[in-house]
């Protein structure tokens, strides 16, 4: 990619493309009759690791290839922030029905992978350095979203009530927002050190 001039901008906008198209098959899957929707399940959990993929693929080409931007660390955080909340939203709203309120559990594990990455930020600014712990971080996220899309996929064929999915929304939105409150936590245990 760096040989070929492939900027890590170009590579972080990508990565934004396949979350909508991921997105976007999440919620055909979820309203595609009989086994129709298998494929668009699986196409969804495919776009979430080419996401991954492009996420790891800008920083190799900025830092090793020597293709650093003074734009570049927006590029790398934005597109992620939305990339999340589509993912986890249309997940949501795939498997929406009146009674269950999956599209809420897939925008308050979206505002949570926000919030995160919010505090991480913060954290970043105030000492200098990223916080990546979990027990929900990004990749833990999108491990989970994945596998919840592939088991949907291989689920007995007439069970499309997404209870996998569901529950997989479930333990990201707890988990995020755990992960948010131990990074918080660690982030003013940190400045109360310096401060002593």
């Amino acid at each position: 990619m760096s040989r070929a001039g492939i900027t890590p901008n170009a590579i972080s906008a990508t990565s934004l493309v396949f979350a909508i198209l991921g997105g976007a098959s999440f919620i055909i899957a979820g309203h595609q009759d009989e086994g129709a929707w298998v494929v668009f399940w699986l196409v969804g959990a495919a776009m979430i690791q080419l996401r991954l993929l492009c996420n790891l693929m800008d920083g190799m080409v900025a830092i090793e290839g020597g293709h650093k931007t003074p734009t570049g660390e927006l590029w790398n955080e934005i597109p992620d922030r939305f990339a999340d909340v589509i993912l986890l939203g249309c997940a949501g709203l795939a498997i929406c029905h009146s009674e269950d309120h999956a599209d809420l559990l897939g925008a308050a594990a979206g505002c949570a992978a926000v919030m995160t990455a919010y505090i991480r930020a913060v954290g970043a600014s105030l000492t200098g350095r990223h916080d990546f712990c979990g027990p929900c971080a990004k990749p833990h996220r999108m491990a989970i979203l994945t596998l919840a899309a592939i088991l949907t996929a291989i689920q007995p064929l007439g069970a499309t009530d997404g209870r996998i999915m569901w529950w997989a929304l479930a333990v990201i939105a707890i988990g995020t927002m755990l992960t948010f409150f131990r990074r918080t936590l660690r982030l003013a245990a940190e400045l109360k050190k310096r401060e002593s």
